[in-house]
């Protein structure tokens, strides 16, 4: 079966190096030094101020609302994973979701401004698919109107504009270090920022509150374990070459496709990419759902993904006017790419796919 994604392992060997340390400290939690090294480290890497490991993607947004004092509305995007809305329904905060462009499927600035009210606190964009949001229209808006910009940049490891990581923008971006992505460690996430007093209060919030035996505010749980860390610092040395691998899947799909049916992301600047999905959109729900049978027909697993659109989904908003992100999200399908997906393998699917939208 090829599934959509395939997650990267090290040799065991290595990991198990690491776990025989975790052993001998017997600190398996807590701030331990694999966590503080894999921090410094993903610093180093990225080029960032500071950043703090997580024990999930999610409740790095959780922790970002929280630390910027977020308790009224936020305008975010239609087409992410629910991880995206649902953080903010989570910390009592209202989403007013703005419509996407239909080029990048990021979230559109000119209808991010018509939206903000005297309620408005925030603005939560999601680099969709790793592509960027227009950043520089983003910030502008914020500071106009003196909101905060958060940024779900769950996708985004790596990725960089103009020479500078995506996590160096807005006043706090977080990302998702989950199995399905480019780096992973097993579950986790991070949260960035250039601030140093949110620095501290992200410090503080994800660990209950307190230092030693000192409280100093409400918190949470939201640290990671040694183990979690050891993955990480296994695979961050192999991540330029699983990228690499994945960009030589990523132009061979570019190549075979038929793109007289088909439609993809367009990317408003150069940037550095992670190639960490490969979507399409298919002309119709009913062309995506004839192609997604013939994969599966294969044992050919893609997903849909993002699907459905946020604003569709009644339990996170009574209403909402989102006509770009309802047409495509049905139409939106995510093909197989990781970083050893054979090229024969990319062949077939683009083949399958070819003969079935003709």
């Amino acid at each position: 079966m090829i599934n959509v994604t395939k997650t990267y392992l090290p040799p065991i060997e290595e990991f198990q190096q690491y776990v025989e340390g975790i052993w001998q400290r017997n600190q398996l939690t807590n701030n331990g030094p694999l966590v503080q090294e894999l921090e410094r480290k993903l610093k180093e890497y990225l080029g960032v101020k500071h950043c703090f490991y997580v024990s999930n993607g999610t409740i790095a947004l959780q922790i970002a609302l929280k630390v910027l004092n977020i308790t009224k509305e936020v305008i975010t995007t239609p087409f992410s994973y629910c991880a995206t809305s649902h953080s903010i329904v989570w910390e009592n905060c209202t989403p007013i979701f703005a419509d996407i462009s239909p080029d990048d499927f990021c979230i559109d600035p000119s209808k991010v401004e018509a939206l903000i009210t005297e309620n408005t606190q925030a603005i939560l964009a999601t680099h969709v698919y790793g592509n960027p949001c227009e950043v520089e229209k983003l910030a502008e808006i914020a500071q106009k109107h003196n909101i905060k910009l958060i940024y779900d940049a769950a996708h985004a490891f790596g990725v960089k504009v103009d020479g500078t990581s995506l996590f160096n923008f807005g006043d706090i971006s977080t990302c998702s270090f989950h199995s399905t992505k480019v780096f992973h460690t097993t579950e986790g996430g991070a949260i960035f920022t250039n601030d140093d007093d949110l620095a501290y209060l992200i410090d503080s919030y994800r660990s209950f509150g307190h230092k030693s035996d000192t409280y100093y505010t409400i918190g949470i749980n939201g640290k990671n374990s040694e183990f979690h860390a050891a993955m990480g610092l296994c695979v961050l040395p192999k991540v330029t070459e699983i990228v690499e691998a994945r960009k030589k899947i990523f132009e061979l799909y570019d190549r075979l496709l038929n793109w007289d049916k088909l439609v993809k992301p367009v990317v408003k600047v150069p940037i550095v990419s992670n190639h960490a999905y490969y979507p399409i959109f298919l002309e119709s729900e009913e062309v995506l759902l004839q192609v997604k049978a013939a994969l599966e027909a294969e044992n050919i697993v893609p997903r849909r993904y993002f699907y459905p659109s946020l604003s569709t989904l009644k339990f996170v908003t009574e209403q909402s006017n989102c006509p770009i992100s309802d047409d495509f999200a049905p139409r939106a399908l995510a093909l197989p790419l990781y970083y050893d997906l054979a090229h024969t393998d990319v062949e077939r699917i683009s083949t399958i796919i070819n003969n079935t939208i003709s």
